[in-house]
């Protein structure tokens, strides 16, 4: 008597496997590179950015956070450390929901009133890197993520 394995994958399901990893891991990338700089704006003066003093005086003045200094370091730290943790995939859903708090706040209370387009000073932009950051917090940081070569579920 023969033992005989029948192969039940359906052809091809490899390649779309790593096709998924691939796409989900420049996705995750994207979204934490894209953050950094906005971060450095805020963190650092860098980028053409107003640097922690001047962006907490905007946040003070212009948004009535006060104190202005404390609020702008959080947001810039959310952006810069939060995206280089996202892009690594280290701490990723942890890092990804501080995003989608960041994100939410930006668009409904900073953003709503001035419409959808971006170009107007609209909600648009930090909507839909809230969603891509929910999207990451749902599904973690995939395959080829910090997290996953170490074991952690975050």
């Amino acid at each position: 008597m023969t033992n005989t394995t029948i192969n039940t994958t359906p052809a091809g399901s490899d390649v779309l496997a790593d096709a998924d990893t691939l796409s989900w891991t420049l996705i995750r990338v994207a979204a934490g590179l894209t953050l950094v700089p906005h971060g450095a704006q805020k963190l650092f003066g860098w980028f053409g950015g107003y640097g922690l003093n001047g962006t907490g005086q905007f946040f003070e003045e212009a948004l009535g956070l006060a104190p202005g200094i404390l609020f702008a370091g959080a947001a810039g730290l959310t952006e810069f450390a939060g995206g280089l943790f996202l892009a690594l995939g280290l701490l990723t859903r942890l890092s990804a929901a501080a995003v989608v708090a960041l994100m939410a706040y930006a668009a409904f209370a900073v953003h709503l009133g001035n419409g959808f387009f971006w170009t107007d000073g609209g909600f648009e932009y930090p909507l839909l890197w809230g969603v891509v950051a929910l999207a990451i917090a749902i599904r973690g940081g995939g395959k080829l993520s910090v997290d996953h070569k170490i074991g952690w579920k975050f």
